[in-house]
């Protein structure tokens, strides 16, 4: 074979591997991407690991959100209402804001941590409850509060006493959509220690009210060992 013709030969062949490679490693990136997205999918459908966020646009013009909209600050005299956007999902006359996640289904944990607060609430709300109403006051949420040191849960705007909650500072809450309840926990002991019953038909977003300091929420966890037997 002449010298010309062997180097132009070496050459194809080189390409045609460089190509076959690339086509290789193009698929096995697919491939892997294929099954990272699966992979999301599967964890974004657990029903134990409901993630969410703060959503800013039903934030009552009172609260600040931050450390990206996981938690909420209370500001006395808060925002001039003309300075924020108006939206229908805004709350008009009270310091709540609604997590931008909405339960249908199945059984979710997530916490709660306050600090340099003496008034806050935190529990689920329809997703389209009305703007008008604080959470806790109506037939359409559910909520655990905290005012002058006392614990309380409270739907339909009746107030039933929680005692041995613990600390104030951090708090869990356990949602049965199914079963239709709603359950503060004692984190430092792992316990249940109040239940609400409903019938919940619509979907339910998380719900926080907060009159003093700082609410930060952490969600997508694993639900506590023990917890299931008692709710």
């Amino acid at each position: 074979m002449p010298r010309s013709m062997a180097s132009t030969y070496c050459v194809t062949r080189v390409r045609c591997m460089y190509v076959r490679a690339a086509v290789s490693l193009l698929a096995a990136r697919q491939k892997h991407g294929v099954f990272r997205q699966a992979t999301r999918q599967l964890t974004a459908s657990n029903g134990n690991h409901v993630q969410f966020r703060l959503d800013e646009r039903t934030a009552h013009s009172s609260l600040d959100l931050f450390k990206k909209d996981t938690g909420v600050i209370y500001r006395v005299l808060g925002l001039d209402p003309s300075h924020v956007q108006g939206t229908p999902e805004r709350f008009r006359d009270w310091a709540v804001v609604l997590a931008d996640e909405k339960i249908s289904e199945g059984r979710h944990y997530w916490e709660v941590t306050v600090k340099k607060s003496q008034e806050f609430r935190a529990g689920v709300a329809e997703a389209h409850m009305s703007r008008d109403d604080c959470v806790g006051t109506s037939t359409s949420s559910w909520v655990f509060g905290y005012a002058q040191r006392k614990w309380f849960a409270m739907t339909n705007n009746k107030m039933i006493p929680v005692s041995l909650v613990g600390k104030a500072d951090r708090v869990g809450i356990l949602l049965d959509f199914e079963a239709g309840l709603l359950g503060l926990v004692n984190i430092e002991k792992v316990k249940v220690v109040h239940i609400i019953k409903a019938h919940f038909k619509t979907p339910l977003c998380p719900a926080f009210g907060l009159w003093d300091g700082e609410l930060l929420t952490h969600s997508g966890l694993d639900e506590p060992e023990g917890l299931r037997g008692q709710l």
